[in-house]
């Protein structure tokens, strides 16, 4: 199987990368000519350099290709560039599909997020949930969620989107430097030790995209994630397999009125304060549940469970 990755080199690409290789599959990563490598150093891949909204250069990249696995994106809460993220998720998948209409690319494979459901308010869904939450809990929230919309509309397109919760793995960019602050003993005080989060292992990830190709339904959504735990029960874990005691939990108001004092100094200063409003939103407010029995019975996935991929992490 030809197959392109977008993002080859992020933390969800490269796996899905060394995931195709593994099978014996001919890879072609599409990055920027500036992008690190590092996570792909080891990997025998053909490289098309260029951005995600290049329709040109994309279009040239998928002659001849099998499938193209969509994984680039622009993934961060808080004070971020929004209209840099709109233009990479939104703009860039919709170039990803108008190259693909150019040359009838035979499958292609969506990376989206459980995020486009909004905030359930704790309530466990399924792919046939509709959106209620009428506003974005975040950037990343709307433009994937508009990413979204131009997928399920290319109905001429033979597409399959995967919808995954928490990416967990060993290099992860997001919780990794968290998680190796407290391995050296110096994550004394966490926030919210009560929200809950959705897990999965990036390798499992990486597999459901693969399994997806042939067993996957156009036009369907598949929920990807092996279950939720609470921040709290993820220190118990830590704190178990390390020694180390879990953090204590800083008092909600406390982290509401530092996150008020941060949000705008950050906005002026151009810096990307520890703790501000959306993330604030993020760990008190915002509850989402998720249900992944379709893509166990339907593409045959069968992941670690969380607890598994928390141990395999904090013993790296």
């Amino acid at each position: 199987m030809k197959t392109l990755v977008t993002g080859a080199n992020g933390f969800t690409g490269s796996h899905l990368v060394k995931a195709l290789l593994k099978r014996g599959n001919s890879v072609t990563g599409f990055v920027r000519k500036s992008s690190d490598r590092s996570r792909l150093s080891d990997c025998d891949i053909d490289y098309v350099y260029g951005d995600i909204t290049d329709l040109a250069t994309l279009t040239d990249a998928m002659r001849d290709v099998d499938v193209v696995f969509h994984t680039a994106a622009y993934v961060e809460l808080g004070l971020v560039n929004a209209a840099e993220m709109e233009r990479v998720n939104v703009e860039g998948t919709r170039a990803v599909i108008e190259a693909a209409k150019a040359v009838n690319l035979p499958k292609l494979i969506y990376c989206s997020t459980i995020g486009i459901f909004g905030d359930t308010q704790g309530k466990v869904i399924n792919e046939t949930f509709q959106r209620t939450q009428k506003d974005f809990s975040s950037a990343y929230d709307r433009t994937k969620y508009q990413a979204q919309q131009l997928i399920d509309q290319a109905k001429e397109l033979s597409i399959v989107s995967v919808l995954p919760s928490g990416i967990f793995g060993s290099n992860d960019p997001h919780f990794m430097p968290v998680l190796n602050t407290f391995r050296k003993g110096r994550l004394k005080v966490w926030a919210g030790g009560g929200r809950v989060t959705g897990i999965v292992h990036v390798d499992d990830l990486a597999e459901a995209m693969i399994l997806a190709v042939d067993r996957g339904k156009s036009g369907d959504h598949y929920i990807i994630s092996a279950g939720d735990l609470t921040t709290r029960e993820m220190f118990e874990i830590f704190s178990r397999e390390t020694g180390i005691p879990a953090p204590r939990e800083a008092p909600e108001p406390v982290v509401r009125l530092v996150a008020n004092v941060l949000d705008p100094i950050g906005r002026l200063a151009g810096w990307q304060p520890p703790i501000d409003n959306e993330r604030v939103h993020y760990v008190y407010d915002r509850c989402v549940r998720v249900d992944a029995t379709k893509a166990r019975q339907e593409l045959g996935w069968n992941p670690r469970s969380p607890e598994m991929t928390l141990k395999e992490i904090v013993s790296v």
